[in-house]
């Protein structure tokens, strides 16, 4: 997994004023959770441009005053209007502690239903996992290179080595479902067929 630096400086004064004079001076209060002990800071907003904005899941390496700690980005809030961005939570990542972690859902191969007209239909862009932070991947990859019309893929079927996927194992991810052209096609075929018969 990618990781990328940040650093900031703890919060003196602590409230929703403090708050809003950080973010009109370009900053975005934080606060990091799941070490010995919580502290609440302030980052330059465009530090966020290389964590936020990328398709990767990201780990951070943190750097509050001078107090480097590995962590992951947990929850982000963004102004309903403007999309600005308000604040972040960062979990500290602690060793031999899983953590949970929604990672990018990507499709591999040719499906066969596909290439006889059907439509593929994709569910879910990302998954939420659990394990340690050296096992968690930067994404997980299905193969639909057998997968035909009518055919569809659950989260109980995607097995990744030493981490578990927490989504409900029935979801589906993935399906392959006939157009009507397909359907068309193959009323014509079964009606030549009795005709034939």
């Amino acid at each position: 997994m990618k990781s990328v630096s940040i650093s900031g400086s703890l919060r003196e004064n602590v409230g929703k004023k403090d708050a809003k004079a950080q973010r009109a001076q370009g900053m975005v209060p934080c606060a990091l959770y799941g070490g010995k002990e919580q502290k609440l800071f302030v980052v330059e907003e465009k530090q966020f441009q290389k964590l936020l904005y990328t398709p990767e899941v990201q780990s951070v390496d943190l750097d509050v005053n001078g107090t480097v700690v590995k962590a992951i980005v947990q929850e982000t809030q963004f102004h309903p209007i403007t999309d600005k961005l308000l604040h972040v939570d960062f979990l500290e990542v602690v060793d031999g502690k899983p953590i949970t972690i929604d990672i990018p859902f990507k499709l591999a191969g040719t499906s066969p239903g596909v290439l006889k007209g059907g439509s593929l239909k994709k569910r879910v862009r990302k998954l939420k996992v659990r394990g340690l932070l050296e096992n968690v991947p930067e994404c997980i990859t299905a193969d639909i290179s057998n997968m035909d019309l009518n055919d569809m893929m659950k989260i109980g079927d995607i097995h990744v080595d030493n981490i578990t996927i927490v989504d409900n194992p029935s979801k589906v991810v993935v399906a392959v479902m006939p157009t009507r052209n397909v359907v068309a096609d193959a009323t014509e075929e079964g009606e030549e067929a009795s005709a034939e018969a």
